[in-house]
């Protein structure tokens, strides 16, 4: 989540090695077990009508993957990092979802995807990481059937809920991103949108975007708790504390954290946090 660890650099393939090692930095996993119960609500919000096929892109270990399959759509979800693809693989071998496959792959670059392949392509938080916005819009579309959908989940800058406030606080501890760098903050921003996708040749009328909420819930876990995960497993969460711990300030920031995460708990017993974000359908 956290747009200046989101390091770019001169060439793409030195982008995808610094994002791949980003996102292997921590496991992923441990802050997943907090999105499940909103990651089946968004996909049982689709309106999911087998035969269908999808794709899940920037899956991580398949908290809108393994739903999705569960409604009986056949699913391809594709992560940068090998690590949660094994996890993804492994969660569907012992749910029993023959229909679900997870392999390695680029947002920006979905080599080995042929065209018109999906019925819907999905990214939750996925694509909008990707250094190149602009060809993950256009493999987003490439790879979707005419008639189909892309549907994204992005997170919105400047928004007072936890997620914008989490940016606002850890941005103050990192370093200022490459020359170069685009936020991936923006594909929470319409104009945006707009654009990259009408580059892609999709024209505004087929874009709908409306404000959401996500909720990061775990019934046994305290806000603290999950601030703790952050710091130990979520990559640009790590990034920021190692900075933090260079200048004398890693305290501050897990107090600061913390905070932040207590003031936004809506929950007397665990954690239920909600968190805004904006909600992008592409009728390719």
């Amino acid at each position: 989540m956290h747009p200046k660890a989101m390091a770019a650099s001169a060439g793409p393939a030195a982008t995808v090695n610094l994002n791949r090692a980003l996102w292997q930095k921590g496991d992923f996993a441990e802050i997943a077990a907090f999105m499940r119960q909103s990651g089946e609500a968004l996909v049982e919000s689709l309106g999911i009508v087998p035969p269908l096929r999808a794709m899940d892109l920037g899956c991580g270990d398949g908290t809108t993957a393994l739903p999705l399959a569960r409604l009986g759509a056949d699913v391809t979800g594709i992560d940068l990092t090998p690590s949660m693809v094994e996890a993804g693989n492994r969660r569907a071998a012992a749910a029993g979802l023959t229909r679900l496959k997870f392999c390695e792959g680029d947002a920006c670059d979905l080599l080995g995807v042929e065209d018109n392949t999906f019925d819907l392509s999905l990214s939750v938080f996925g694509a909008m990481f990707a250094p190149r916005p602009f060809d993950a819009a256009r493999e987003m579309v490439r790879v979707t059937k005419p008639g189909g959908r892309v549907v994204m989940g992005n997170w919105i800058p400047g928004d007072p809920t936890f997620v914008s406030e989490l940016l606002k606080v850890s941005s103050a501890f990192t370093p200022p991103p490459p020359e170069g760098f685009v936020s991936p903050m923006t594909w929470g921003v319409e104009s945006h949108i707009i654009e990259r996708f009408g580059r892609a040749g999709v024209a505004r009328e087929r874009i709908s975007m409306v404000k959401d909420t996500y909720y990061f819930a775990h019934p046994e876990k305290t806000p603290a708790d999950f601030i703790d995960l952050f710091e130990r497993f979520y990559g640009p969460t790590m990034v920021a504390v190692e900075a933090a711990q260079k200048a004398g300030k890693a305290q501050l920031l897990h107090e600061q954290l913390v905070e932040l995460a207590n003031a936004h708990n809506k929950s007397q017993a665990g954690t239920f946090i909600p968190a805004a974000f904006l909600r992008v359908t592409v009728t390719v």
